[in-house]
């Protein structure tokens, strides 16, 4: 089939019941089915890589049922596939739940037609009706109302898939130390995505210690500066500046404390009442020239 190894191992570590399987009456009809499914078998590891327990269920009584059910809603077939290779997991559910699921997502109004549909399916699909509820009441809890977490979903789907544990301290930390409005973080539920303690918090500190030696001038919203690629972020805010203070360097790999931005700084929404919300960092402080700098 084309396993290394390493990745055998890691699929009898994962499943070990697969060894349980007949390899004549389960294995190879299953790798046979997803082969007719996606194609090549380039495609085919991709998919057993992705979920490995595929290779013990009932694909042609479950797969195929899921699959018509997404194409019957209107899903182009390219997004089907891209589904089961990237996350077959939500496929394998029961029928009538899959069919549930699917219907959720329609009544939510999502486009059939765009990738989004599929990657709700599969956030929705992924969780019981208490977890989703449960993620629900800690975004509620902090401000934020039901409209705005479904608004957000449906920008970025996987915003749900986080732990009630993340949720709670991504959220404390851009309220409570960023002073973020929530409204800022439903429109860009993608930092919901980030990781707290290797991207926003070494990025806050790179920009404090910036901000402190008053090396930052022109303008950049401060959630862009954390949805910036690593490469981006470091060519404007660390390679940049690594020679004048060397300890950027430091604080960009986590080893500087953040320890909240100067009271001198506000964030505040320069975008009030548009669809999107940029949140530009402000400072004014006292020079010879009595400068303003803006992130």
């Amino acid at each position: 089939m084309g396993f290394q190894e390493a990745e055998i191992a890691q699929m009898l570590s994962s499943e070990p019941y697969i060894l349980e399987r007949s390899l004549e009456n389960q294995i190879i009809p299953s790798v046979q089915f997803i082969g007719r499914v996606v194609g090549t078998n380039e495609n085919v590891l991709k998919t057993i890589k992705a979920c490995y327990r595929i290779l013990e269920s009932n694909l042609e009584k479950v797969l195929e049922a899921n699959i018509t059910i997404l194409m019957n809603h209107g899903v182009p077939k390219s997004k089907v596939l891209k589904l089961i290779m990237l996350q077959p997991k939500p496929l394998l559910l029961r029928s009538h739940r899959f069919s549930d699921v699917v219907n959720e997502v329609v009544k939510l109004g999502f486009d059939p037609t765009n990738l989004l549909f599929v990657l709700a399916v599969r956030s929705m699909a992924v969780m019981s009706k208490s977890l989703w509820e449960r993620k629900l009441e800690v975004y509620c809890s902090f401000g934020l109302s039901e409209d705005e977490i479904i608004s957000a979903f449906k920008l970025q789907p996987m915003c749900m898939i986080v732990s009630e544990k993340k949720i709670t301290k991504l959220m404390g930390f851009f309220l409570n130390q960023l002073k973020l409005k929530p409204s800022a973080i439903s429109k860009n539920p993608n930092l919901m995505l980030l990781s707290l303690e290797k991207r926003i918090i070494p990025r806050c500190s790179v920009l404090q210690l910036l901000i402190s030696k008053d090396l930052i001038n022109g303008k950049i919203s401060l959630i862009h500066a954390f949805k910036m690629t690593e490469k981006m972020f470091v060519g404007k805010f660390v390679s940049k500046y690594e020679d004048v203070i060397p300890e950027v360097v430091e604080a960009h790999q986590g080893k500087i404390q953040f320890e909240g931005f100067s009271t001198d700084f506000k964030i505040i929404d320069s975008t009030k009442g548009m669809a999107s919300s940029t949140c530009y960092f402000y400072s004014t402080f006292k020079s010879s020239q009595d400068t303003r700098h803006v992130i």
